[in-house]
This record gives structure tokens, sequence and C-alpha cells, in this order.
């Protein structure tokens, strides 16, 4: 019973740093300084690109035994899930605050099994109109709050919902796709696959430099890009893309070798709660009593939802789902940063 206990308490602590560290992806607005979120989010691509390279260096082997569409879709769904979905998030809080997004992120793992349910019917949809009815009433209430927020000098709420919907999208296309091209990937490639995802947002992200510079979204050329100027950039694009992409994908893989689905699948959800706690600490606040209302349905729908999906299948320990892996613990599935 100790090792039952120590090991669930590890599986645990383990999911809330997976989770916290990609509740940082939320944060990349507060902390661009004097430069813009452009300059952030290509220094944090550009150096999740390097620590990419550095993991598909590391499993060459398996890497040469992708076909080539394999590694076109690998480096693709990099630009998708990563650089595209982190894009979104960005703009979503920037427009619409600490909140929103964060509660709309939040509801992805529903999301991901009702559309899988209405795929292969597994449960009576009757089943779930309680915990959608929390969803709901929790992203309403979202909504609600952000409009009673100060307007933002970079937008309208309604461009933060629209981006919010765009990162969710975004995710849902990342996650079909790239759970039909686990189909033909051995289990031993999960490094390489992740490390190909991350070499293919920085692919992506010298892709679109020149339209940046064109469109002049920049401020590192006219700031400066050396040390003493832009350290606090380099600084926060580094952690951003270590923890996200690779200390996150590895502890929740960890993690889920410790816990069942049920409990695994629920403690996703602290990542919306973490997403909303450091973004009020940015902004200097407590929680409104709407968004702490709207926050909690959603956090509460989702975990009556997973419990609901999830329990009649009566699945235990050592099949909680895994996301992007980094290691060679078994085959990589739908989720690294």
């Amino acid at each position: 019973m100790p090792n039952a206990y120590s090991n669930t308490l590890a599986g645990v602590s383990l999911a809330i740093v997976a989770t916290l560290s990609w509740a940082l992806n939320f944060i990349a607005p507060y902390v661009v300084g004097a430069y813009t979120i452009h300059d952030l989010l290509i220094i944090r691509f550009l150096i999740a690109g390097a620590l990419g390279a550095a993991v598909v260096v590391g499993y060459r082997t398996q890497l040469r035994r992708l076909r080539r569409s394999q590694l076109l879709l690998g480096a693709s769904l990099g630009v998708i899930g990563y650089l595209g979905y982190s894009s979104c998030i960005a703009a979503g809080v920037m427009f619409a605050g600490p909140v929103l997004t964060p509660a709309f992120i939040g509801m992805v793992p529903v999301l991901q099994a009702l559309l899988g349910n209405a795929t292969h019917k597994t449960l009576q949809w009757r089943r779930l109109v309680i915990p959608l009815a929390f969803l709901t009433g929790g992203l309403l209430l979202s909504n609600i709050s952000s409009i009673q927020q100060p307007p933002s000098d970079d937008g309208s709420w309604l461009t933060g919902v629209f981006f919010s919907i765009g990162a969710v999208l975004l995710w849902l296309v990342f996650s079909w796709l790239n759970q039909g091209a686990l189909v033909n990937l051995s289990a031993s490639a999960s490094g390489a696959w992740t490390g190909l995802m991350m070499v293919g947002a920085g692919i992506g992200t010298l892709c679109l430099l020149p339209a940046a510079q064109a469109l002049d979204l920049l401020k590192l050329p006219s700031l400066g890009f050396s040390i003493c100027v832009a350290r606090h950039l380099y600084a926060w694009g580094f952690v951003i893309a270590l923890m996200s992409s690779v200390i996150g994908a590895w502890a929740w893989n960890a993690a889920s070798r410790r816990l069942p689905m049920v409990l695994s699948g629920q403690l996703i959800s602290l990542e919306s709660l973490f997403a909303t706690l450091l973004g009020l600490l940015f902004h200097h606040r407590l929680p409104t009593l709407l968004e702490a209302s709207g926050l909690a349905g959603v956090l509460v729908g989702v975990v009556m939802a997973v419990r609901i999906i999830l329990l009649p299948r009566g699945i235990t320990l050592g099949e909680a789902p895994r996301k992007v892996a980094l290691g060679d613990d078994g085959r990589a599935a739908d989720r690294g940063r």
C-alpha cells in the first residue's frame, strides 16, 4: 500500500509539473517587455527547433526508418500544433485577457472525446448533458467577464474569442492528423517524431520571418539583438520552449505510467487553472466572481465528462493517455507543446 500511495503521489506531482509547463504558453504576452509578441514567438520557436534538432540527432536511427511522407507530415504537424496553436493562444490572451482563452483550451480533452464518440459511439449522449451544461455555462460566464473588463489597447474581446477558437480548432486538427499518423509509426520512433515536429515549428518560423519583417512586426532589429538588451527575451524564449515542448511531454508520460486514466484525464484540466492563475498574477489582481465562476464551471464540466467517458471502460493503471513522448516509453500520442 505505501508503494501504491507513493507511486500515485509521484504521478500527481509529475502531472502538475507537466500542466504547469504547458501553462507557460499563456504568459508569452506578459514577458515581452519593450519587444513584441512576434519577437518572443520567433525566438521561442527557433530555440524549439534547435532543441528538436538535438533530439532528432539523438534518435537519428529511428528517423531513417521514416518515409519521406512521414517526415513531411511530422514537420507540418509542428507548424500546426506548435507554432500555429501557440500563436493563437498568445493572441487570445492579448485580446481577451487571462481567463477566456484558458477556459476554451480547458474544453479540448472533452471535445476530443466527443468527436471520438460521434465517430464511434460508445456512450449515450444524454449522459453528457450535465457536464456539457457546466462547460457551456462556464464559457458563457467567462465571455461575459471578458466583455466587462476594460478594453485592451491591442484590440477587442471578439478578436480574442476568434483566436481562442482558432487555437482549439488547430489542436483538434493536430490531434486528428497525429493520431492517424501514429497507426503507421513504430513505438521506438516516438522520440524522433517529437523532435521532427519541433524542427518543423522552427522551419515554419524561419519561413515566416521575411513576412514578419516586411509587415514591421518585429522590434528586435531596431531595439537590438545583443544579450545586454534582449537577454530577458532570450531567457523567456528558452524557458517556454524547454518547459512546454520537452519537460511537459516528459513529465506527462512519466505521470501517465503511474496514474489511472480517469485520474490523469482529470488532471489535464489543471493546465487551464494554472494558465489563469499565472495570467492573473501578471495582471496583479484576483479573479472577479464571474471569472472564478466561469473557470470553475469549465473545470467541473471537464472532470465530470472525463469520469463519465472513461469509467465505463474500466481503464486502469498503465493505460493512461500519452502525450507526445520524448523517450522510448511508448507510442507518441496527441500532445506536446
